[in-house]
């Protein structure tokens, strides 16, 4: 039996960047009681940066757009993301009335994006006012992601996408299939 769940593509958006100092956790490291404090240097995020968008499902990723740092997601963009998917959707996975999850970003809100939604046929999930991102790929997909990618030192876009890819591509059915079946 198939619950509603799998009928659900989520979406939602994060920054990669070039460089992202390592966390707290990472860069600690065992020292004998007598011994000096090493030095952690405050680092800032690099320069470097783009917005990933990706669209995902409990068989795994669907779609990820990148933005350079220059651009913005306005409804215009997110609407051609929404016919891609749709693409993808109905070529990949042979399945009609998925609806896509996404928050509540004024590009996901705006008119012309909600009459490209009825127009390809999805039922969107409203997210409620005032409350907190419900995203699963905020506490499931990213973090991961991100672990990855901290601390390393990254000269280019097609680096941190490669880098970003092979982590998603060594993620098996089961990675996404868990969080589609909780709750």
């Amino acid at each position: 039996m198939i619950s509603c769940r799998a009928r659900l593509v989520t979406m939602d958006e994060t920054w990669l960047y070039h460089y992202d100092s390592e966390t707290k956790q990472q860069s600690m490291e065992w020292q004998h009681s007598g011994s000096p404090r090493s030095k952690n240097f405050r680092m800032q995020k690099s320069a470097g940066k783009f917005l990933a968008s990706t669209f995902w499902d409990q068989e795994g990723i669907l779609l990820i757009d990148y933005l350079p740092k220059d651009h913005v997601i306005n409804a215009e963009c997110y609407s051609s993301l929404l016919v891609q998917m749709n693409g993808i959707l109905k070529e990949e996975r042979h399945a009609a009335g998925r609806s896509p999850m996404h928050d509540n970003a004024p590009a996901h809100r705006a008119l012309a994006t909600q009459k490209k939604l009825s127009y390809l046929g999805f039922q969107c999930l409203n997210h409620p006012p005032y409350s907190p991102d419900l995203a699963p790929s905020d506490y499931h997909l990213f973090p991961g992601l991100k672990k990855q990618l901290k601390g390393r030192h990254i000269s280019s876009d097609a680096e941190v996408i490669a880098a970003a890819e092979t982590w998603l591509d060594g993620r098996h059915s089961e990675f996404f299939f868990r969080v589609s079946c909780q709750n």
